[in-house]
Order: structure tokens, then C-alpha cells, then sequence
């Protein structure tokens, strides 16, 4: 029989475990160890709670666990390093797990460990992946359908950057001050991704990581705080924001997917999309852009229209066209194509999607379904059947696989010719 609280465990652990791994790499300096003691912590939680109950505080729990784990294993390599002053020593560990001696800026232990993970010798995709698998508890197989690319793939890019670490002996520690510049635009993707990945999750549910997406949002404003004269560290707090407000519209009540046409604006969170432009105005008054401003732009220009016919559409394809230049991204085109289709109509949107590299979003159900939708409106219906035939192929998690199969079902039934 499955044990109940397994599940709930699993959920929790990835919900707090990145939390948990960051304190413990800031008290250990030592990732591997780390890692090691937050897994230790989850087997003891598995093996004890279902007899003794969940605590109060289950986080709480893991950590204390996990950092008893972590002494115990450095205690151990102290005493296999050296035969002198082993009293001293493990004094001044255990002085040290509870003392911060970092004199950094960054005071939050997650975001340290982002800006810790995103060591400039690492390539840019690997060290946001790299933090998005440590620190966020997505799977790989999750992490392969944010970025496009097969999970096998992922896997290794992943494993290459650990390698990379382990036999450069990039130091896992928090970064000084003056090094903060140079990892700020990895520390941005990362978080990006968390907010994207947490209002539309890779598996599951479309709402299954919404604590990804608040946490987004929180490492989002943090960033701001701790770089107020960073336009882009303000445009993504914007971007965070106005993408946030909008979480109770898009699903209905039987939990399945909305549409942003359809959706109830009076779900939305009008305060936090206005403070959301609030802050976006004073970034883009530095006169310095940049890609996540834009995309704030575009998403405050959606929550702040009354109506879905009220959206600017010429302003919307005008960011896009500027997006395009800043990150020239299949995803980005296709966003545009779906602009220039609500403004100009689906053959327009239809010739910016034709442009898009078919190889590099072939794996992205999203591309298939926009194609589907737009060469519906142009009466194609065979057509638009097989495009939305090749979303389903690409594994969309589960709310978007039951929106596929619906819209397809109905785009079939229109494409039949009465007896």
C-alpha cells in the first residue's frame, strides 16, 4: 500500500528543499555535503513521520536534521585530516553553524546560493539550469521542457557543469561584493525561469509550482532591493508582479485552463499590476533598457487593459519587435507571431510563425497549438487538426494536454462535412 505521506513529502521537500540546501551550503561552504545531508534529512522524515506524525513545522525539522548530518560528517573530516586541536576545531565548526561571518550584501540564503551557482567559468544555460535543479527542485526532465531540448540532454549539461566544478575547483562560496555584476544576468534568467515554471508548470497540473512562482517573485524584489539602480533587476520584479497578478483567472473553477481572452479580469490583482507599472516606470525613466523591461512592458500593457478588445496590440507587436532584438528567441518570435495575428490577422501572424526554426521549438507544444489556431481562422481545418496532433506529441503537462484534446476534438468536428 502507498504510504500517504509520501506524497505530501515529496512536495513539501521540493517546495522547501532548495531553502534548505541553501542555508546548508552557506554553513558548510561544501555543496556535496550539503546535498548529502538534505537527502539524509528526507529518508529520516520518510521513515519516521508516517509513525510519529508530521511536526508542526516540517521545514524547521528538515533543516535541523540535515545540519545535525552536515557536522557530523565534517566532524568526521576533521578528525581524518588532523591529530592536533581536534577540540578546537570542532568548537569552531559548531560556533560556525550558528553564525553568519559573511560580510556579503546578500543576506538571503537562496539568493546567495543563486549568485553562488552562477559562476561566470560556467556557460550561461548551464548555470541556470544547474540552479534550477539544485536550488528549485525541478527534475530534469522538467528543466528540459523549459528550455527545449531533450531530457538526455539536460542530463548531461547538467553533469557537465558538476564536472566542470569539481575538476576547476570552483569554490561554492558566496560571491564578494564587486563580483555581484558579473553573475547578475545568470541570477536574472534563473528567477525568470522560476516565475515561468511556476505559473505554467512542465508537469502536472498548470498550477502545480505556483510556490515556484511565489518565490519568483519574492527573489525577484530581493534582487531589487539588493541593485535599486539595476533597471533589469527592476523590470523582472515588474515582470514577476504583473505575470502574478494575473494567477486566480487562469483556471476555471473544475481547475481546467483559461485562455487570456476568456479570462475573469475581476480575478485579477489590479493593485499588484499597478504597482507593478508603478515600478516598471521608474526603471525605464534610467534610460538603460533591456529584454525583461519589455516583457514587463508587455505584461502590464495586458493586465492594465479593461478588456481583452481594449489591448494595445500595435504597442505589444512594436515590444515584441524590440524583444526580438534584445533575445532573439523562437519563443519570442512566436509571441510576436500571435501579436501580429490579433492586429494585422492570421495570415500576417501565420508569416511570422513560417519564420520561426521549426527544429528549435519542435519539442514546444505551445508553437503547434498557435500554428493550430491561426490556420483555423484561415479555414484550414486538416491542417490545424495535425498541427494540434503534433502539440499532444510534446509531452504538455496535464491541464494543457486536456485543452489540446478538447480543441482538437472540436476543430475535427467543424472540419467534418455534414451527410
Amino acid at each position: 500500500m502507498t504510504d500517504p505521506l509520501i506524497g505530501p513529502l515529496e512536495q513539501m521537500t521540493r517546495h522547501e528543499g532548495g531553502r534548505v540546501l541553501a542555508t546548508l551550503v552557506r554553513l558548510t561552504g561544501d555543496i556535496t555535503i550539503a546535498e548529502d545531508a538534505v537527502q539524509d534529512a528526507v529518508v529520516e522524515a520518510l521513515r519516521r513521520w508516517p509513525r510519529d506524525g508530521v511536526p508542526a513545522n516540517p521545514a524547521a525539522w528538515l533543516t535541523t536534521v540535515a545540519r545535525n548530518r552536515a557536522l557530523d560528517v565534517l566532524r568526521r573530516e576533521a578528525r581524518r585530516t588532523t591529530k592536533e586541536g581536534d577540540a578546537r576545531l570542532l568548537d569552531e565548526l559548531t560556533t560556525a553553524f550558528g553564525e553568519d561571518t559573511s560580510d556579503s550584501m546578500v543576506r538571503d540564503d537562496l539568493l546567495r546560493l543563486l549568485f553562488t551557482c552562477c559562476h561566470p567559468a560556467l556557460a550561461l544555460d548551464a548555470r541556470v539550469a544547474l540552479a534550477l535543479r539544485t536550488l528549485c527542485g525541478m527534475s530534469t526532465a522538467e528543466i528540459a521542457l523549459v528550455f527545449l531540448v531533450p531530457e538526455p540532454t539536460m542530463g548531461q549539461r547538467i553533469s557537465r557543469a558538476k564536472k566542470k566544478i569539481a575538476t576547476a575547483r570552483i569554490p561554492y562560496r558566496i560571491p564578494a561584493d564587486h563580483e555581484l555584476p558579473d553573475r547578475v544576468t545568470a541570477v536574472l534568467a534563473v528567477v525568470h525561469a522560476v516565475v515561468t515554471a511556476g505559473h505554467h508548470s512542465p508537469a502536472g497540473p498548470l498550477d502545480a509550482r505556483i510556490d515556484l512562482a511565489v518565490e519568483g517573485v519574492r527573489l525577484a524584489l530581493l534582487l531589487h532591493s539588493l541593485m535599486p539602480d539595476e533597471p533589469e533587476c527592476a523590470g523582472l520584479a515588474a515582470l514577476a508582479m504583473a505575470v502574478h497578478a494575473r494567477r486566480d483567472g487562469r483556471l476555471d473553477a473544475a481547475g481546467e485552463v483559461v485562455l487570456l481572452p476568456a479570462q475573469d479580469r475581476t480575478r485579477w490583482h489590479h493593485d499588484e499590476i499597478a504597482a507593478a507599472a508603478a515600478l516598471l516606470d521608474r526603471a525605464v525613466a534610467r534610460h538603460r533598457p533591456g529584454q525583461y523591461q519589455v516583457q514587463a512592458a508587455v505584461a502590464c500593457l495586458h493586465g492594465l487593459a479593461p478588456t481583452y478588445a481594449d489591448t494595445d496590440w500595435a504597442q505589444i507587436v512594436s515590444l515584441y519587435a524590440t524583444l526580438e532584438r534584445f533575445a532573439p528567441t523562437p519563443v519570442v518570435s512566436v509571441n510576436r507571431a500571435v501579436a501580429v495575428a490579433e492586429l494585422e490577422g492570421a495570415a500576417a501572424g501565420l508569416a511570422v510563425l513560417d519564420t520561426v526554426d521549426v527544429a528549435a521549438v519542435e519539442r514546444w507544444h505551445l508553437f503547434w497549438s498557435t500554428r493550430g489556431e491561426l490556420l483555423h481562422r484561415l479555414g484550414r481545418s486538416h491542417d490545424a487538426v495535425a498541427a494540434f496532433d503534433r502539440a499532444l506529441g510534446c509531452a504538455p503537462n496535464d491541464s494543457d494536454r486536456r485543452f489540446l484534446l478538447r480543441r482538437r476534438s472540436d476543430l475535427a468536428g467543424e472540419g467534418r462535412q455534414p451527410a
